[in-house]
């Protein structure tokens, strides 16, 4: 059958432990699937491997057709910001604990991903939160400061040494609350599953166009986490506390000034995710939570 794909981009969490060693297995199994090779920038630098050609990300999605990401969840997380906006697919191949969104265990390497580079596989495309920070010049001024782009979540934490943070909560221009907490993150579906689920937030489908707004232990226990459609503008102003920081998947901005006015909306690109064919999102759920510890039955594929 002949490949689906035919160039693929080569990315690697290259601060692990061998990951030279894993980087160069991948890559000569691709080769092997009768693939073009090409190391992102970055990870060629970094690992020594150069017998294949190296690009920065800006130009992967001029060259590739295919991004095999090796590594873990963060890992994805930075390369999917860097190539959604190229309309790349994205395979995770993980090397250790199976993620949620690096899926394809190293040990399954061949098995797996053969039938997914001939055109055998399942693609989900997931949504990103695009935002902003602007702040007051005088008068009717206002300049942004930051930009940024998360998969997961945006959000805004007090400093380490402070006291709570009090933030104004606009959607949509529409008034929501002032919320007294130690921040307050603003996650997709796909971040549902991160911060915000330990902070007490709810699980979202991928397939439900929404955010989930979570206040980081609250002063007051009726702010509860509410699901939002993502279709708006959701907008946090610093009203009081000191030393706040922002981030956008841990990309961040410290030292957050009050007045200053956090844009959150979603983003012009989604993720392409690229799964093996009979993948299950629940399944994955069942995995990563261990929903099924001390259950005496199973279900397919547990």
């Amino acid at each position: 059958m002949p490949a689906r794909f035919k160039h693929a981009a080569l990315v690697g969490k290259y601060q692990a432990p061998g990951s030279r060693r894993v980087l160069a297995q991948v890559a000569d199994f691709l080769l092997s699937q009768g693939l073009e090779v090409s190391l992102d920038e970055a990870t060629a630098l970094n690992t020594g491997l150069s017998e294949h050609p190296a690009l920065p990300p800006e130009q992967i999605g001029r060259h590739c057709d295919l991004a095999v990401v090796v590594g873990g969840d963060g890992t994805m997380l930075a390369v999917a910001r860097q190539l959604a906006p190229q309309n790349v697919p994205l395979v995770g191949i993980n090397q250790g604990r199976l993620g949620f969104i690096t899926d394809i265990p190293l040990e399954a390497l061949r098995e797996t991903l053969a039938p997914m580079i001939a055109g055998d596989y399942e693609e989900e495309q997931r949504t990103m939160l695009a935002g902003c920070v602007t702040r007051d010049e005088g008068g009717s001024m206002r300049r942004t400061i930051f930009e940024g782009h998360a998969v997961n979540d945006v959000v805004v934490t007090r400093g380490g040494m402070s006291g709570m943070v009090e933030m104004r909560v606009e959607v949509q221009g529409d008034f929501v609350a002032n919320f007294r907490a130690d921040g307050l993150i603003i996650a997709s579906p796909t971040g549902s599953t991160a911060y915000a689920l330990s902070a007490g937030g709810p699980l979202l489908h991928p397939g439900i166009a929404g955010w989930v707004l979570v206040p980081i232990a609250p002063h007051s226990l009726s702010n509860r986490p509410i699901v939002l459609p993502d279709s708006g503008e959701v907008a946090i102003e610093i009203v009081a506390g000191r030393d706040c920081s922002l981030n956008f998947d841990h990309q961040g901005l410290a030292s957050l000034l009050h007045g200053d006015r956090i844009l959150v909306r979603r983003s012009a690109h989604r993720v392409r995710f690229l799964h093996p064919r009979g993948w299950s999102y629940y399944a994955t759920l069942r995995r990563k939570l261990r929903w099924n510890e001390g259950s005496s039955g199973s279900g397919p594929g547990d």
